[in-house]
């Protein structure tokens, strides 16, 4: 364990006292108590000691361990900082620590570091204003990015996910119910972001609403369907789609279809070959983009526009239209069983 994160510790033996002083010098409102075989084994915030010294615990004797917090939260290692993020905001908490196999402290997040550090000049837009005919009767009264997954809006996981990445200007476009959107998020400050929207009149396609945008971006936008439960690696998305000098990038996620009869091969009416129950490999379109100004500035105005006209109109132009494999967490929630395999599985 580094020296940082030791000063963040203290032993279950500890005075209170020596508790105050580990905080004080820490600076962020909690120690981490650490058994002698360095598995954490509980939490002290100040307000544990403060609670403790109205109890009459005395300062100057050992109480940590009666006073620390046993039920905490923390992650693994492999954890990413949109995961992290997410889970903060579920539960309402700026601190997590990072335990490894054996529950020893080897690193630790801060919401604050989070969300401050890195931002990015990108924009984002979220398509969130389809009908979501499929999930009827669910998406009578709500919207289908507003269905939940594991407690929370889908949509508001794609907020939260993006705002670990960065992200501080977020668009949703929205139409159908889009006032629960719009009740729900706000002006984003509360989710550590501005979020505006994209008020389509008439559905505008996934590609449409982007004409929408009350200014030319700057930098190149991320683009997201918003009934997508994802772990996209934004940053490296954003990364090799600069570095490659594209006008779009396309994440694609690998998808297998298996024939359930055998398949023939036929040669006038002869028969060639037999295949028995084949399944083919093919790749998707996992309906994340990254999309470069002057393809931004291709939309017409008030035109519905699928995002895969634009792609055909770069790749007719000759501009390069580059492939980002998702190897991440990816669920299309468009239909009552993906639903079900997103809600089981988060």
């Amino acid at each position: 364990m580094s020296r940082v994160l030791t000063d963040l510790t203290v032993p279950p033996e500890a005075s209170l006292r020596q508790a105050l002083s580990a905080i004080d010098r820490g600076a962020i409102e909690v120690v981490f108590v650490r058994a002698p075989n360095g598995r954490i084994v509980g939490t002290l915030t100040d307000g544990d000691v403060r609670r403790a010294i109205l109890r009459g615990v005395p300062l100057d004797v050992p109480a940590v361990e009666g006073a620390m917090r046993r039920n905490f939260t923390s992650v693994a290692p492999e954890v990413s900082r949109a995961e992290v993020l997410d889970l903060m905001r579920a539960r309402s908490i700026s601190q997590v620590p990072v335990l490894d196999e054996h529950g020893a402290l080897v690193g630790l997040h801060l919401m604050n570091e989070l969300i401050g550090a890195s931002v990015k000049p990108n924009w984002a837009v979220i398509m969130a204003g389809g009908r979501g005919t499929r999930l009827y009767p669910l998406t009578e009264t709500i919207p289908k990015p507003m269905l939940t997954v594991a407690g929370r809006p889908i949509l508001e996981r794609l907020v939260m996910h993006l705002v670990g990445y960065g992200i501080r200007e977020i668009f949703l476009s929205i139409h159908y119910l889009g006032e629960i959107v719009e009740k729900h998020f706000g002006d984003g400050s509360a989710f550590g972001c501005r979020i505006r929207y994209l008020r389509e009149e008439q559905p505008l396609g996934t590609g449409g609403a982007l004409s929408l945008l009350p200014e030319p971006p700057r930098h190149p936008i991320v683009v997201m369907n918003g009934d997508l439960v994802t772990q996209v690696n934004v940053d490296r998305m954003l990364d090799h789609h600069r570095a490659a000098g594209r006008a779009m990038t396309v994440a694609a996620r690998p998808y297998r279809v298996e024939i359930p009869f055998g398949v023939l091969d036929v040669e006038d009416s002869r028969v060639v070959g037999l295949h028995e129950k084949p399944s083919h490999h093919m790749l998707v379109n996992a309906g994340i983009y990254v999309i470069s100004p002057e393809v931004v500035a291709r939309v017409p105005p008030k035109t519905a526009v699928p995002m895969t006209a634009l792609v055909e109109q770069c790749l007719e132009s000759g501009l390069l239209v580059g492939t980002e494999f998702i190897e991440d967490e990816w669920i299309d929630v468009g239909r009552h069983d993906e639903l079900k395999k997103a809600r089981s599985g988060a």
